[in-house]
């Protein structure tokens, strides 16, 4: 891949500019980057060059269309390296649709907006008194984050909801949160399982065939639908294990426990 080197801009107030086109550090201004960002994304190839009137550059509205993808796929998680492979291999507009692929594979998926609560307000609502110990496991399973001595940032808010409806049942807090970093694991490998099933039967033919553009919507189509098809089978799966786990744990236990038998009713 040819690198492209980034351009010492000079102090310019000539009208050699096109109109709507600007200088670095105006393009920097425009989209909240730093000068020193610009320059280190020119020199990976992330941002083409610009128009050169003499020794300034001078940049245009797809300069601002590049650096918004290159924030976006940084704000999805895509490393820079992975940025550069995908905008070399897809001339941009594919990387595009790289991006909203992913946003489409990734948001059925994705927990509700974080919230922010305290500590006070996180045991109101739980109906206990505070247990640090308890927001530590929190944290540990990655439920939520300190943001300093008193103030957290809930980030599965549904989660911590159902959480705190079993605290409110009776159950120690700390068996809830002990209870569920197991769970989590098991739902992890569960979720595995879903996406090797996606990606060994359909994903793997659509890439190796070069992720045909018109087969963009399908792939979308699919994965929308298997996040409910997904979630319904594993509750349905959840619930015939809970009845035997039941039968097999508590049944001896409840019959043993020796109850009186309440008297027959009587004939109507």
């Amino acid at each position: 891949m040819t690198t492209v080197h980034p351009v010492r801009v000079t102090e310019d107030s000539s009208t050699d500019a096109a109109p709507a086109e600007m200088t670095i550090d105006q393009l920097a201004a425009r989209t909240g980057l730093t000068v020193r960002n610009l320059r280190a994304y020119a020199a990976r190839g992330l941002l083409p060059a610009p128009r050169l009137v003499g020794r300034t550059g001078y940049y245009g509205e797809d300069h601002v269309d590049r650096l918004t993808l290159v924030r976006e796929m940084l704000g999805e998680g895509y490393t820079l390296a992975k940025i550069q492979e995908t905008l070399a291999g897809r001339a941009g507009g594919g990387a595009t649709g790289a991006l909203a692929l992913h946003r489409t594979l990734m948001s059925p998926w994705l927990p509700d907006t974080p919230e922010e609560t305290d500590l006070r307000t996180l045991a109101a609502r739980a109906g206990v008194g505070t247990q640090p110990e308890v927001v530590d496991q929190l944290v540990a399973m990655g439920a939520v984050e300190r943001l300093d001595e008193d103030r957290l940032r809930v980030l599965d808010p549904t989660l911590l909801a159902a959480g705190l409806q079993v605290v409110r049942l009776g159950i120690p807090p700390l068996a809830v949160v002990v209870a569920q970093r197991q769970v989590v694991e098991l739902v992890e490998k569960a979720a595995d399982t879903y996406v090797a099933m996606f990606r060994d039967s359909l994903w793997r033919d659509f890439a190796d065939r070069g992720a045909p553009r018109d087969e963009w919507d399908r792939m979308q189509a699919i994965m929308e639908s298997l996040q409910p098809v997904a979630a319904q089978a594993l509750l349905a799966s959840f619930r015939t294990a809970m009845a035997s786990a039941i039968a097999a744990s508590l049944a001896d236990e409840i019959a043993a426990l020796d109850l009186p038998v309440d008297p027959a009713p009587p004939p109507a």
